[in-house]
């Protein structure tokens, strides 16, 4: 029998010998052993001795075995925090990321100026685990989303999460390729999205937990990687009221290229990440036929 200090330690070892895992190692093998004997962090610093079973023990090396596979520590525990939101996550979507954070309260910002008495009708592109849909309804209690995918699976996590958060009445979850399925709908006042953007050629330069484990339908889009830009535009250009807001996250180099794209709408602007990188497209739809 091992204590909680001894397995912890052992664990860490285990991570760490991988290159790729080593940057984590102490703070998913602590994860990964509260998670196991369903402890707090503060239980594990007040009783490192406390001993281990060791039905215990190889709870902990089954879950430990998963992430020596690389597999997202997010899609072992279940969950990813977002936004203050706690989200189901599965192998059937992509991990909600800090920089969509970012995407999100760039929206909020631009929708500020809107009539706090009046409905804001939204589109979330892409919905995946529900994220972007979630938080925007979260933080707008007045607004009305509709979140979209091409993943059935995706979409029934999706409903999940905004059960557990109370908002299924208010989003409408569809099945759609990007926004086709929405043609006939009265024009909205913002279509936000975080397409796939990653080119194919790509693949081998990712983080073999991403590669090897997240949803490739939510991370490649094509040999440029800007393949659903050039579809999604033109659709929300049709969706969207005159000055109507688009908010796009892109990947890095592609900047110029959604520049290009988004030539002929208004008040173009381009927002950093946290480092540095341009990673948020915001633009109004100009009162002028797309071009």
């Amino acid at each position: 029998m091992i204590t909680l200090r001894e397995a912890l330690t052992r664990a860490t070892g285990q991570l760490a010998a991988h290159p790729d895992l080593q940057p984590t190692a102490l703070a998913d093998a602590v994860l990964l052993l509260c998670h196991t004997l369903t402890l707090t962090r503060a239980d594990l610093i007040a009783h490192p001795e406390r001993p281990l079973s060791r039905e215990q023990q190889a709870a902990y090396q089954r879950l430990l075995d998963r992430r020596l596979r690389f597999e997202p520590i997010q899609y072992i525990l279940g969950t990813q925090e977002f936004f203050s939101l706690t989200l189901r996550v599965t192998s059937a979507v992509l991990i909600p990321r800090p920089e969509t954070e970012l995407l999100v309260e760039a929206v909020l910002a631009r929708l500020a100026h809107l009539d706090q008495d009046t409905s804001i009708r939204i589109v979330d592109v892409g919905t995946g685990s529900g994220a972007i849909a979630l938080a925007l309804a979260h933080t707008l209690p007045r607004a009305s989303l509709t979140a979209t995918d091409l993943s059935p699976e995706a979409l029934a996590l999706a409903r999940e999460n905004a059960a557990a958060h109370h908002l299924t009445d208010r989003i409408h979850f569809l099945h759609s390729d990007l926004l086709q399925q929405l043609a006939s709908e009265p024009p909205f006042d913002c279509i936000v999205s975080n397409p796939p953007y990653i080119p194919r050629a790509d693949a081998s330069t990712l983080h073999p937990q991403v590669r090897d484990h997240e949803p490739a339908q939510a991370l490649f889009a094509g040999p440029t990687g800007l393949e659903l830009y050039t579809r999604l535009i033109p659709q929300a250009h049709a969706l969207l009221k005159p000055a109507g807001l688009l908010a796009l996250e892109f990947g890095f180099g592609q900047r110029d290229a959604l520049a290009s794209l988004l030539a002929s709408w208004h008040a173009v602007e381009f927002l950093p990440d946290l480092q540095g990188i341009p990673r948020v497209a915001l633009a109004h739809k100009p009162d002028l036929p797309y071009l």
